[in-house]
């Protein structure tokens, strides 16, 4: 099963628990699989108890259906800060702030595009980089993820401070 398919399969599960299912991400290993399910919350953040229970009811429909061979493991979480994009609805709902995109196909001899969403008209989603417009069919969309800015969200001071500790003034390095 896909991760098109595992997503119909338990977006009513979220949905009778008041959430929006994002996204399913699939990563296989040699030692099984993970199944990655994102969670939205209309109108507040996601909790540790959101997850809890969404993750119980997931478990059961995919003991019950079946729809991975192999052994696996479930992860459900909300989509945080460098939220992955599915949909061109999601795109759509984060005009205006920056995203990373990486293309199934090249547009024009790059595979990755980086820039602020313009605008989605359908499956097309326009982005700016470096002041040049950039059309991208969402089918040619393997991943996508916003890029947060983390000194507008946290302030310069915390940004370095999250990049790593400064050295102490005074010290030669070895």
């Amino acid at each position: 099963m896909n991760e098109r398919e595992l997503a119909n399969l338990l977006a009513p599960a979220a949905s009778a628990l008041g959430l929006e299912l994002a996204g399913v991400e699939r990563v296989q290993s040699r030692g099984g699989g993970m199944v990655r399910v994102y969670l939205d919350a209309p109108g507040r953040p996601v909790t540790l108890e959101d997850c809890e229970a969404a993750s119980r009811e997931f478990s059961a429909l995919l003991d019950l259906n079946d729809p991975i061979h192999g052994r696996y493991t479930l992860e459900v979480s909300s989509p945080g800060l460098e939220r992955p994009l599915f949909t061109a609805e999601q795109f759509a709902r984060f005009v205006g702030q920056e995203a990373r995109v990486e293309l199934v196909v090249p547009h024009e001899g790059r595979r990755r595009v980086q820039g602020r969403i313009v605008a989605v008209d359908g499956d097309r989603i326009e982005l700016e980089q470096d002041g040049t417009a950039v059309r991208i069919a969402h089918g040619n969309v393997a991943r996508a993820h916003l890029k947060p800015d983390y000194g507008a969200l946290f302030g310069e001071g915390k940004k370095k401070a999250a990049q790593g500790k400064p050295k102490r003034p005074g010290r030669k390095p070895n």
